[in-house]
């Protein structure tokens, strides 16, 4: 890996971009800080990895992990998949993280970030509809993760995307 300390300085700044006050939003104070700490030590070369019985196993291991680092009262498993989420995206955008932890492997593995905005757009799909009801972040459950992640792979794939891009493919598309 070219250059370690500048390699570390460019994953911390990815965390500091990642986990800001929209991402955070009504979850307390605290949140933002040890989201950026915990992301910007995570070992991206884990999930360099094209198997996706690998590649859930570290992704749900790692959520646990930052939801743990969180203050009590902010705590859950959907604010940290989410944050984990737009986290390892943006790693994925950083040319500079992408080359040295071989994350292009984990491409057409990596989630969309789960909010009520995607929510809403997966929703208002062909065939969304059939999704359970959005609970919010906070009260996101695996289960209901899973879902949305399915639903959102298959409308993806008839993008012809990655299920990690239907956000950038969305956002990318407003009249700004």
């Amino acid at each position: 890996m070219p250059n370690v300390p500048f390699i570390q300085a460019v994953q911390s700044r990815a965390a500091r971009v990642s986990v800001g006050a929209s991402a955070t939003r009504g979850n307390g104070a605290g949140v933002v800080a040890a989201g950026r700490a915990f992301l910007s030590r995570l070992p991206l070369t884990n999930f360099a990895t094209s198997r996706p019985e690998v590649f859930i196993q570290l992704l749900n291991k790692a959520t646990d992990e930052l939801s743990a680092t969180m203050p009590a009262d902010a705590r859950s498993w959907g604010l940290a998949r989410k944050l984990l989420n737009i986290f390892l995206r943006d790693a994925l955008y950083t040319t500079y993280l992408a080359d040295a932890f071989k994350l292009q492997e984990a491409e057409s593995l990596l989630e969309i970030p789960l909010d009520s905005i995607t929510a809403g757009h997966l929703r208002k799909e062909d065939g969304g509809r059939m999704l359970p009801r959005w609970p919010g972040v906070k009260h996101l459950t695996p289960e209901i993760s899973k879902s949305y992640q399915a639903f959102a792979a298959q409308f993806a794939a008839t993008k012809a995307l990655a299920p990690v891009h239907l956000d950038t493919h969305w956002w990318g598309h407003r009249n700004l």
